[in-house]
């Protein structure tokens, strides 16, 4: 087989890059290593930043996502019982955020993929990236099973090499294109504690997101539909979801949105629960030779910030602009300059992210110094329109590029 660009990962990295080459008149072929199935229901962000909406809308890929997703135009900040709405468009210029979750995001680039783009080949495994210091890298992958453009059977685990220009790794921190990286620096940084979150078939306890600082940890109010609610608490890093029981999980839900009002948390069936890790990474470069990192391969950060798909995205789009340049005018100027401009973006993301995360979660040991601390922090947000707006620009996006 032979492309301009292989994609390893169908996610929305991926997909959203082989869409944006596609538009670009540049082929690519996506390897996924699960079924259709498995990427279209895998649970993960559902918070899009100004700049991924705007992306997808230009791509094709946004109709379903103005009639299904839901705008937001602020955040709600609760601690000491008290409520503070922070107005983004107020802050920013018109700028605001989109709930629809990763999972309609892959839906709908998958079938613009099946629709017009090149191969999307699910279960195929890549093994390996080689040659990524050559002109003509290489991905050397085993087919498993369907070829998504065709729904044809796969060659039942035959091995194949994909021979490509250009190899893109947006296959997670897990995958085979982050171990091709033979040096670098890594950065990171691991909290104490995660969240436990759930899905819950009962419509929002409020129209926007509320993030809760409490004396007992962080709670997260948030959404998957008018219908869905998703909820998050803040537990210790080793917890087992299953040892929660339903009742046990909103009555600590209702302690720690507690305010001086007649606010009410509406409860209802728990359909998943699930504890999410709680870390910062980054990998520096996120380029080796002709392989590009895209995302969870090149980095992490806790989802206090909302910030993960948002990344991934800037990065494919700055990733495809580069590419399109090559093609149009023969310079590497901007693919040279990828990691780089990549870099600044997502140390703001992290930076971003770790101030909400030490902002709003109580950590283990914490002296009453630095309770008194993080009260003092929120009160300057709430009170300062220069502190709120430095928080309302950064969860609305920083600028891609």
């Amino acid at each position: 087989m032979r492309t301009t660009v292989g994609i390893i990962g169908a996610g929305p990295a991926g997909l959203l890059l082989a869409r944006l080459l596609h538009n670009a008149g540049i082929d690519s072929v996506v390897l996924e290593s699960r079924d259709r199935a498995y990427v279209e229901r895998r649970q993960r962000a559902g918070i899009l930043e100004q700049g991924t909406v705007d992306v997808l809308r230009a791509a094709g890929a946004g109709e379903r996502m103005d009639r299904e997703g839901l705008r937001h135009d602020g955040i709600e900040l609760r601690f000491a019982r008290r409520r503070h709405r922070v107005d983004f468009p107020a802050l920013t210029g018109g700028r605001s955020v989109m709930v629809y979750a990763q999972t309609e995001v892959c839906k709908d680039l998958i079938a613009l993929q099946l629709k017009s783009g090149g191969p999307l080949l699910f279960e195929t495994e890549a093994l390996a990236v080689e040659d990524a210091e050559t002109d003509r890298p290489r991905i050397r992958f085993r087919h498993g099973g369907a070829d998504g453009t065709e729904g044809a059977e796969g060659a039942g685990g035959a091995e194949d090499v994909l021979e490509c220009d250009y190899v893109v790794g947006c296959d997670g921190f897990w995958g085979v294109a982050r171990a091709a990286v033979p040096d670098g620096r890594t950065f990171e940084r691991t909290y104490p504690f995660g969240w436990l979150g759930i899905l819950a078939d009962v419509a929002p306890s409020h129209d926007e997101l509320v993030y809760a600082r409490h004396d007992r940890g962080f709670a997260l109010l948030s959404m998957r539909s008018p219908s869905v609610s998703r909820l998050y608490l803040q537990v210790p890093a080793d917890t087992d979801a299953d040892s929660w029981s339903d009742e046990q999980i909103w009555d600590e839900l209702e302690r720690r949105f507690e305010t001086d009002d007649d606010w009410t948390l509406r409860r209802g069936p728990i359909t998943q629960k699930s504890v999410t890790p709680m870390r910062s990474y980054v990998h520096e470069p996120m380029r080796h030779g002709r392989l590009f990192l895209a995302g969870d391969a090149a980095h992490i950060v806790p989802p206090t910030g909302a910030k993960g798909l948002n990344l991934a995205v800037g990065d494919v789009v700055t990733l495809a602009q580069a590419l399109a340049h090559r093609t149009a005018t023969g310079s590497d100027d901007l693919l040279d300059a990828y990691s780089e401009t990549c870099l600044r973006r997502v140390w703001q993301a992290e930076r971003f992210s770790y101030d909400m995360t030490t902002l709003l979660h109580g950590a283990p040991g914490a002296t009453p110094f630095e309770d008194r601390l993080q009260l003092a922090r929120l009160d300057r947000i709430t009170s300062s329109r220069a502190a709120e707006t430095d928080l309302a620009e950064a969860y609305t996006g920083f600028p891609i590029g």
